[in-house]
């Protein structure tokens, strides 16, 4: 059996690459070697960032009714109430950033909402099937997999990605270093629970004074059923079950007492803080958990493997379709970002150990807005790397048209704004697995190179100025668009499919005079 690629994993990474993939055309294949899916709430924190690649991938409306808001906390000291704290200052939605707070679900329920999502391409998960060894060669990777009744199988892909966690198999052999240490110093408990007394609306906070939060434990609400996340440090040989975490409530829970019940789900977990080496080897990537694992402060593993799938899915399509480069940056791109959150997570770790009385604070760097690409030479507001804005338009009935339904979709989108210069060329690359793919995107005139070119006029600009042949013309009628992207008249912005600006972002000044337009060395953007 011969797929385009074979993904081992089906946890939230593994899950967003096939979805992304198979929304291309690609033909995928993922298989996991749990007998079933995972229940659980683990990676129970969405961060803004990621809800916008599920609003690409078609899954926002189900995340956002499935989920809830990040509660207030309840904060008890030494079992009296001592007020009311929040993780984060919940933000309002602006115009260039549409989900601004991090949202949250059940680590488990993302993954249900991602395969039934999946399904609808007419790829299932395949469960109970173990990757356990392949290789590769220069047209693609021979695979072995084993079946439940241990029936081997052998697979020929073009290429491999493991989605396979920290005990990734993939990883192992490649013989890939995974940078890092352990500190087994430190043992957390993670556990989902009934606390029928509690407020199912707040989270609550139990600790022996404000600069011992390692003393206590936290319950965080799950959305639906009254359920709550339990997390604790455990010390000494304590068996990891619902009597340890009784135990807990009744020595550091509330005055009036707590009891807890139906434990569902519990994990250990010790701060193990790794990075591989190397995030490809040939025909073969690492993503999610298999290239860089986190402690959870922070709420950053989920997000990152997440954003780790929709940086390569858009560069297996165009490899798959003739065109390899894209791929070259996979590894650069993302390992860079991993490093830099891998710092984040572990310093939010050493706050929380340290007993800082500010170690619960998350600051807007957690939510992943502001995670680029960009040379570190590249000081502008906003360069090729960066994140794309959102901005709300209107067509020229006057319905109104978000940026983001606009790059919704497989394809690549070039910006174009008016006015323009048509006697200037933009040669753009060819962005396979977007031309002839599913498109969510209310603007469909794509050209073979899978590119959507959009105009965007003011509104007090004549509309036949940004008429252009195959092009959907839209018009920003509060400026928007033109403030985020400090655009002025001419300006051509090529958005990747992962909605960041491209390398090939290009910048025209379009003169205000008879004749063809110059372009203005000053104003080029590369």
């Amino acid at each position: 059996m011969s797929e385009q690629v074979l993904i081992a994993g089906a946890g939230p990474t593994g899950l967003t690459l096939a979805l992304d993939l198979a929304r291309r055309g690609v033909d995928v294949r993922l298989v996991d070697r749990a007998e079933s899916p995972f229940q659980g709430s683990r990676g129970d924190g969405l961060q803004p960032r990621t809800l916008e690649v599920f609003d690409d991938l078609g899954v926002i409306d189900a995340v956002l009714a499935a989920g809830r808001a990040v509660p207030v906390m309840r904060a008890y000291f030494a079992g009296t109430f001592a007020g009311e704290r929040r993780m984060a200052e919940p933000a309002e939605p602006t115009p260039d950033v549409p989900y601004p707070n991090a949202w949250v679900l059940g680590q488990s329920d993302t993954e249900a909402i991602l395969r039934a999502r999946l399904a609808e391409f007419g790829v299932a998960v395949e469960f109970a099937t173990e990757l356990i060894d392949f290789t590769q060669d220069e047209t693609g990777v021979t695979a072995t997999l084993r079946h439940c009744d241990g029936t081997p199988e052998t697979v020929r892909a073009r290429y491999l990605v493991g989605t396979d966690g920290g005990a990734s198999t993939v990883r192992k052999r490649l013989g890939i270093t995974f940078e890092g240490s352990t500190d087994d110093s430190i043992t957390m408990l993670l556990g989902d629970v009934r606390a029928d007394s509690l407020d199912h609306e707040y989270g609550y906070w139990f600790a022996a004074a404000a600069d011992q939060p390692m003393t206590g434990f936290a319950l965080s609400p799950l959305p639906g059923a009254r359920r709550f996340q339990f997390a604790a440090p455990l010390t000494g040989d304590r068996f990891p079950d619902l009597a340890t975490l009784q135990d807990l409530a009744d020595r550091h829970g509330p005055a009036t007492g707590l009891v807890l019940s139906d434990l569902s789900w519990i994990t250990l977990w010790r701060p193990n803080i790794r990075l591989a080496e190397r995030f490809r080897d040939g025909r073969v990537f690492l993503a999610g958990d298999a290239a860089h694992v986190h402690p959870p402060t922070g709420g950053q593993g989920l997000n990152t493997g997440v954003q780790d799938a929709y940086n390569l899915g858009w560069k297996l399509a165009a490899a798959l379709g003739g065109n390899p480069a894209p791929l070259d940056t996979y590894e650069p791109e993302r390992r860079t970002v991993a490093a830099r959150v891998l710092g984040l997570s572990t310093e939010l770790l050493g706050k929380l150990v340290d007993g800082d009385e500010d170690a619960m604070l998350r600051g807007p760097e957690t939510r992943q807005l502001g995670i680029t690409y960009r040379s570190p030479a590249d000081d502008g507001a906003l360069v090729a790397g960066d994140r794309a804005p959102d901005a709300t338009l209107h067509d020229e009935t006057g319905r109104p048209i978000r940026l983001f339904d606009v790059f919704r979709g497989p394809h690549a989108t070039l910006l174009r704004f008016a006015p323009t210069n048509d006697s200037l060329d933009i040669e753009l690359p060819a962005f396979e697995g977007g031309a002839n793919s599913t498109s969510g995107s209310p603007a469909t005139p794509i050209d073979g190179s899978g590119v959507l070119t959009v105009e965007i006029r003011r509104a007090d600009a004549p509309s036949e100025s940004s008429a252009r042949p195959g092009s959907v013309t839209l018009v920003d009628t509060d400026g928007h668009a033109f403030t985020a992207f400090s655009a002025t008249a001419g300006t051509a912005i090529l958005i990747r499919p992962d909605g960041h600006l491209s390398t090939s972002l290009v910048s025209f000044q379009v003169a205000h005079s008879p004749g063809p337009a110059r372009p203005q060395p000053d104003q080029a953007r590369t």
